[in-house]
């Protein structure tokens, strides 16, 4: 069973930067697809961006040019550097594998808050 924690969330301001980290108990190549996802009050969870072995990255349109998703593969670690954060970026940010087709494994999330 793939463990996932995740650190790196706080408070910024409006135009402030945060790089979150997700250390995976596994050997992060060998998980078909890592990614981060979202869920702020009120709203459905969202898919903010995802990275599979092969290196195939996809980012939400909200977050493009703004956030890069990344991974040390010495250290079983995913990251996701937000840039030029906002307001509507507030939410709780997870990591998660998918394998077996599915997103079977979540760490407990870190809180991000942007301040206008």
């Amino acid at each position: 069973q793939v463990q996932l924690e995740e650190s790196g969330g706080g408070t910024v301001q409006a135009g402030g930067s945060l790089r979150l980290s997700c250390v995976v108990s596994f050997p992060i190549l060998s998980i078909n697809t890592m990614a981060w996802f979202r869920l702020a009050p009120g709203k459905q969870r969202q898919l903010v961006a995802s990275m599979t072995s092969a290196g195939f990255i996809t980012y939400a349109d909200s977050v493009k040019g703004r956030f890069t998703i990344s991974r040390g593969d010495a250290d079983n670690t995913l990251y996701l550097q937000m840039n030029s954060l906002k307001p509507e970026d507030t939410a709780v940010y997870s990591c998660s594998a998918k394998e077996g087709g599915w997103w079977s494994a979540w760490g407990r999330g870190t809180q991000v808050t942007v301040s206008s």
